[in-house]
C-alpha cells in the first residue's frame, strides 16, 4: 500500500468515525480563537476552555486586554502553563492589533506569524478554523500519528506538513486536521496503540507485529 492508498484508507476511516467535527477550543470570535490557540501551547484544550469560559463573556476584543494590562491578564490565566509569557504575548499582540490592524486579526500567514507568541502552527489553526483558509496545522500529536501511519519520515513538523499536504486533497485539510487530533486522542494514543492495535494502524500495516518508535518533532 503506497502513501496515496494509505491516505484514502485513513480518510475513509476518519470520515466514518467523525463525520462531523467541532473545533475543540471554545471561542467567541477570531480574536478569542487566536488567544485560545496561543494559550493551548503545552496545555490541554480542556484546561484552556475551563479558564476562558470565565474570560470571554467579558473580555473578547484587543482593547479589552490592553485595558486590563499584563498583571491582570496573568491573574486571569494563572492556571495555564507558562502563563506569564503568554500574558505578555497577549498584551503585546493586542496592542499591535489596535495600532496596526484597527483591532482586527490579520488574515495572512505572514502577518499572523509576526505577532508575539504566534508561530506557524497557531497561525495555521487561525487561518483554517477562523478564516476557512485551507491549512494543515501540525502539532506533536499529528506528527507522531503521521509517522505511525507511514505518511512521513518524521524528520520535523515542517516536513510532516509538506507530506500531508501532498497526500491529502486541499479541500479536506481543515477537517482532516481535527479528525486526526480526535482520533489520536481516542484510538491511537501514544502509550496505548503503539502502531499495532487501532483500525488505521491495522489497516495500513496488517503485518506489523512490533511497536513502532516515532521521532519527536
Amino acid at each position: 500500500m503506497n502513501e496515496i492508498q494509505k491516505g484514502k484508507t485513513i480518510s475513509k476511516i476518519l470520515n466514518q468515525t467523525y463525520p462531523k467535527i467541532k473545533v475543540p477550543l471554545k471561542s467567541r470570535n477570531v480574536f478569542t480563537l487566536l488567544i485560545s490557540v496561543l494559550l493551548s501551547a503545552q496545555c490541554t484544550d480542556v484546561n484552556v476552555n475551563n479558564v476562558t469560559k470565565n474570560i470571554y463573556p467579558k473580555y473578547y476584543k484587543p482593547r479589552h486586554f490592553v485595558k486590563l494590562g499584563r498583571k491582570k491578564i496573568e491573574k486571569l490565566i494563572k492556571k495555564i502553563g507558562i502563563f506569564r509569557i503568554k500574558a505578555k504575548s497577549i498584551y503585546n499582540l493586542s496592542k499591535i492589533l489596535i495600532n496596526q490592524y484597527k483591532g482586527k486579526v490579520p488574515n495572512t500567514f505572514e502577518e499572523l506569524e509576526k505577532l508575539p507568541g504566534v508561530g506557524h502552527k497557531t497561525a495555521s489553526v487561525v487561518m483554517s478554523q477562523g478564516f476557512g483558509h485551507p491549512a494543515f496545522p501540525i502539532d506533536t500529536h499529528i506528527h507522531r500519528l503521521a509517522q505511525r501511519w507511514g505518511l512521513t519520515n518524521g524528520k520535523n513538523v515542517v516536513q510532516t506538513e509538506k507530506d500531508l499536504k501532498r497526500i491529502f486533497p486541499k479541500k479536506n485539510w481543515n477537517k482532516l486536521h481535527l479528525q486526526i487530533i480526535f482520533y489520536g486522542r481516542e484510538y491511537c494514543k501514544a502509550r496505548d496503540c503503539f502502531g499495532i492495535t487501532c483500525k488505521i494502524c491495522t489497516s495500513c500495516y496488517p503485518n506489523r507485529k512490533k511497536p513502532i518508535k516515532t521521532k519527536k518533532a
